[in-house]
């Protein structure tokens, strides 16, 4: 196979794992809206609890989030600093 095709094969893998990468996207954003309605329903039980309630959650969702974010920085690498076309 010449090298044009093995450039253009790793470019059209790279862009589909760039958008799978970015499905990781979703799991982060389901968690944390789920985490706040459970909070949003907690306060409301206990209203005087809401300050530890909310500081609970929004470290529950800080790091909820990481996942998100490694998923982004991976589609960026793969799309513009793809490592496997130095390997040609």
């Amino acid at each position: 196979m010449g090298t044009e095709f093995c450039r253009a094969l790793i470019l059209a893998c790279s862009a589909i794992g760039a958008g799978l990468a970015m499905i990781a996207g979703l799991g982060p954003g389901i968690g944390q809206g789920i985490a706040a309605g459970h909070a949003a329903a907690a306060v409301g039980r206990n209203p005087g609890a809401k300050s530890s309630i909310t500081s609970t959650m929004l470290l529950g969702q800080a790091v909820a989030e990481t996942t998100g974010l490694y998923g982004f920085a991976v589609a960026i690498i793969l799309l513009f600093a793809n490592p496997l076309i130095g390997k040609l």
